[in-house]
């Protein structure tokens, strides 16, 4: 399964960087900047990562589009058919503009929205609680950070945990979409307290109990 991500801001970067050092194959890289995406890429010294168009990131397998929630809603509606069937892992947290709430209500998440704006794909939650200093860094005394990943679709959410498994993350099935209304809301706080002790933006969830043996299986 190719996967691709849009994006060059700090969450595009490092889930490339990542991606393409972990994970077989070839990992497409969308932006809207070919030149600065090709002289990104040649500074990760990283074979795999091919630079292309958000049009060409589309024909990926899984699709992960690194923006902020109301681009990504935009950017959902204008692809909405080339979108048909794929795998779109929603990594977004709708932030309101100064990062002290969110602009959805208490009852809804971005991942429900992006899903309802998508009927045909196979919309999944996954790196809402990553900062994107922690992928520089995943591992924090001796453990792993880890993945939330959601959705409605069960093979989607099996086939992207599989998938990404290599990478050095702990990935735990957090069950269905709507979970993100949770989800989320953990990662603002996450930033409260990231921002209270000083480590922002270095900061995500260990869940203690549960054990690798029990993933393996």
């Amino acid at each position: 399964m190719k996967i691709s991500v849009l994006g060059t801001g700090n969450m595009g970067k490092a889930l490339v960087k990542q991606v393409a050092a972990y994970v077989e194959g070839q990992v497409l890289w969308g932006s809207r900047n070919s030149a600065e995406a090709a002289g990104l890429a040649k500074n990760f010294q990283l074979d795999q990562i091919v630079t292309v168009s958000y049009v060409e990131a589309l024909q990926a397998d899984i699709i992960i589009p690194a923006f902020p929630v109301s681009a990504l809603m935009d950017w959902a509606q204008a692809n909405k058919e080339q979108l048909k069937h794929k795998i779109v892992v929603d990594i977004s947290n709708p932030f309101n503009d100064d990062f002290s709430g969110f602009t959805t209500a208490w009852g809804e998440s971005s991942s429900e929205r992006l899903q309802s704006l998508l009927p045909e794909s196979k919309v999944i939650g996954a790196f809402k609680n990553t900062f994107f200093k922690v992928f520089e860094n995943p591992v924090f005394q001796d453990q792993k950070s880890d993945v939330l990943v959601t959705g409605d679709d069960e093979e989607a959410v099996l086939r992207f945990i599989e998938r990404f498994k290599p990478l050095p993350f702990r990935f735990l099935h957090a069950g269905k979409l709507a979970n993100n209304r949770t989800i989320e809301r953990l990662t603002l706080l996450e930033l409260e307290l990231a921002v209270r002790y000083g480590t922002y933006p270095y900061i995500s969830l260990q869940l203690f109990g549960i054990k690798e043996a029990v993933l393996a299986n």
